[in-house]
């Protein structure tokens, strides 16, 4: 696995009460960093992340941050919260996306809305309010959660909404990669297929398992390591050699 020395760096990860956000959280604490665990809902969930944190030997420090990521305000108000606990956010790990595996002619406004802003909105309005800090002092690293095959034109007749978002998450992170390459910042995005924490599995699965939470740490962690500071806009997929026929 690799462990890149994360230590004095601010790490925060949306949606890292629980899931691969919880362990994603986890891996950059082991690494070093000073984490903010952040949470919507799920209020105890994360404290108990933060209790594991702390538990640690030798563990940096740990905040927990509730706030809607689909609001202006509320996200302007969670940077504010890290930023008073733990100082400037280097790492910004954009995991927070709804899932709604249905027909789309079966999902009603609120759900195709949200699954969009989740996933599109949040990522853009977290990355907006990251790069200021990140700019100054000409060093971070934004990666951002897509899909598999998101960038293959994937489409299915179930989770419209969730595709269209993840196109956009990908299209997106190589837009803010190009636009901020004299700024000492790196954007990337790992991309999984099925997660081992999915709700459910597909017939068939690459290589017999689904991807384990370590296999999706070691991407990420790959793009945040001192070496990697010239890979940005890049995806890795993280789906043992997946190709869809159809979904």
């Amino acid at each position: 696995m690799i462990e890149p020395d994360l230590s004095g760096q601010t790490a925060l990860v949306t949606g890292s009460a629980k899931g691969v956000g919880r362990e994603f959280l986890l891996a950059l604490a082991d690494c070093g960093a000073d984490v903010a665990v952040h949470y919507r809902s799920s209020a105890e969930e994360a404290e108990a992340v933060r209790e594991t944190i702390e538990a640690r030997d030798d563990a940096g420090a740990v905040t927990t941050v509730q706030a809607d990521v689909t609001e202006p305000e509320a996200v302007d108000r969670l940077f504010d919260e890290v930023e008073a606990a733990l100082g400037t956010v280097d790492v910004l790990v954009n995991n927070v996306g709804a899932f709604a595996p249905r027909h789309w002619e079966e999902l009603d406004h609120e759900t195709w809305e949200t699954v969009i802003e989740t996933n599109l909105y949040g990522t853009y309005l977290c990355s907006k309010r990251a790069l200021p800090g990140m700019r100054e002092q000409e060093y971070g690293r934004i990666v951002n959660v897509g899909y598999a095959s998101s960038e293959k034109g994937l489409v299915s007749p179930k989770n419209f909404p969730y595709f269209v978002a993840k196109s956009g998450v990908l299209m997106f992170t190589r837009m803010l990669a190009a636009d901020t390459q004299t700024d000492g910042i790196t954007v990337n995005a790992v991309s999984p297929y099925t997660v081992e924490n999915s709700a459910e599995f597909p017939d068939e699965l690459p290589r017999g398992r689904p991807a384990r939470f370590e296999d999706m740490n070691q991407a990420l962690l790959f793009f945040l390591d001192p070496d990697s500071g010239y890979i940005s806009g890049q995806n890795v997929e993280v789906s043992g050699g997946w190709l869809p026929e159809s979904v």
